[in-house]
C-alpha cells in the first residue's frame, strides 16, 4: 500500500466512524468520551493505551488475543467483562474459552486506573479500549470507542454458546443477527482472523477426512493443504498452530489480507473458506479483498459489537479487580 493510500485509509476510519457516532450514543447509554472529567486530570483512554503499548512492544500477538477476548465476552450475555471472572464454573472454564488469553493485560490496565481513580472505570470498558488500541498498534487504524459500560456479576460456563469454526454461513448470520449484528458486520468481524491462529485439532477434518469422505476439503488450495498437512500431521502428539492469514508478511497486521487469502481458497478454518464461497457473503468478501475500506468497515463492526447487551447507569457494578465481583 502506498503512503498516500495508507494516510487516506486511516483518515477515513476516523471520519466515517466518528460521523456515524458523533452527537449521539449507541448501545443503551454508551458515549464517546464518557470518562472525560471523571478521573481528575487523568485521560483514561491514554492511560489504557500506555499499558497496551508496553505489552504490544513485547508481544504483538496480543492483538489477536484481545480481539478474541472481546468477541467471546460480548457474544455471551453482552459486553460485561463476565469472561474475566474466576470461578469453578465461570465462563473461563467453558471449552471454547480455555484457550482465551490476555487476562493479565486487562488486570494490568485495571491496576493502573484503580491507583489513579478507584472504582471509576469498568473492566468491560477496559476490554473495549484495550482491543481498540491493540488493533491500532497493529495497523488497523484508530477508531473512537464508546464507553460507559458496567461490569456484570454473573459468569457461567453454561451460558457460553459461541459459533463453531465449522458453522455454515447461513447459521453464522443467524447467530450474529441474534446479537443485533447484520451479515456485513459478521463478515468484517470475522476479518479479525487476519491476526488470528488456529490449533491443528480444529482443522484436522478439513485436511484428512472432510465430511467423513476420507479425503481433504476439495475447496482448499493444494499448496495450502500441503503446508498445513506438514504442520498438522495425523496422529501428532502436539496440537500445533497455524496462522489464519497465510500471508507471512501480514499475519500480525490488521488489514484485508485475510480476505485476499480466502478468495484464493486459502481459508484455514471452514467458516473462513465458506465466507468466500457462499453467495450470502462472497460479494462482500470480494469487495473487501479488492478495496481499501477494510479499516473503516472493521471499526464500525467492532463498535457495534462493543454495544451488544451492555449494562449502563444503575445496572451492573464497577469492580475493584477484574477477576472478582464486589461481593466475592
Amino acid at each position: 500500500m502506498s503512503k498516500s493510500v495508507g494516510k487516506f485509509t486511516l483518515a477515513a476510519v476516523f471520519v466515517i466512524v466518528f460521523a456515524a457516532l458523533s452527537g449521539r450514543s449507541n448501545g443503551d447509554g454508551l458515549q464517546i468520551g464518557f470518562y472525560r472529567g471523571k478521573c481528575r486530570f487523568i485521560d483514561v483512554e491514554s492511560a489504557v493505551g500506555a499499558v497496551i503499548a508496553a505489552w504490544h512492544r513485547k508481544d504483538p500477538t496480543i492483538t489477536a488475543a484481545l480481539l478474541r477476548m472481546q468477541f467471546h465476552d460480548c457474544f455471551v450475555n453482552g459486553c460485561d467483562a463476565s469472561i474475566l471472572l474466576d470461578g469453578s464454573n465461570s465462563e473461563k472454564t467453558a471449552i471454547p474459552n480455555l484457550s482465551v488469553r490476555g487476562y493479565e493485560i486487562i488486570e494490568s490496565a485495571k491496576r493502573v486506573l484503580e491507583a489513579m481513580c478507584p472504582r471509576v472505570v469498568s473492566c468491560a470498558d477496559i476490554i473495549v479500549m484495550a482491543t481498540r488500541d491493540a488493533v491500532s498498534m497493529s495497523g488497523g487504524g484508530r477508531y473512537p470507542v464508546q464507553t460507559g459500560r458496567k461490569d456484570g456479576t454473573v459468569s457461567l460456563a453454561s451460558n457460553v454458546n459461541l459459533p463453531a469454526p465449522s458453522i455454515s454461513v447461513s447459521d453464522s448470520i443467524k447467530a450474529f443477527a441474534a446479537k443485533g449484528l447484520n451479515a456485513n458486520d459478521m463478515v468484517y468481524l470475522l476479518g479479525g482472523h487476519t491476526v488470528g491462529i488456529a490449533h491443528c485439532s480444529l482443522i484436522m477434518d478439513r485436511l484428512y477426512n472432510f465430511n467423513n469422505t476420507g479425503k481433504p476439503d476439495p475447496t482448499m488450495d493444494a499448496t495450502l493443504l500441503a503446508s498445513l498437512r506438514a504442520r498438522c500431521p495425523q496422529n501428532a502428539t502436539v496440537d500445533n498452530i497455524a496462522n489464519l492469514d497465510q500471508n507471512p508478511m501480514s499475519s500480525l497486521t490488521v488489514d484485508n489480507s485475510y480476505f485476499k487469502q480466502i478468495v484464493m481458497r486459502k481459508g484455514v478454518l471452514q467458516i473462513d473458506q465458506e465466507l468466500a464461497l457462499d453467495p450470502l457473503s462472497s460479494s462482500t468478501v470480494n469487495a473487501i479483498a479488492k478495496g481499501s475500506g477494510f479499516s473503516a468497515g472493521f471499526a464500525q463492526a467492532m463498535i457495534k459489537l462493543g454495544a451488544v447487551q451492555v449494562l449502563t447507569g444503575a445496572q451492573g457494578e464497577i469492580r475493584r479487580v477484574c477477576n472478582a465481583t464486589l461481593s466475592s
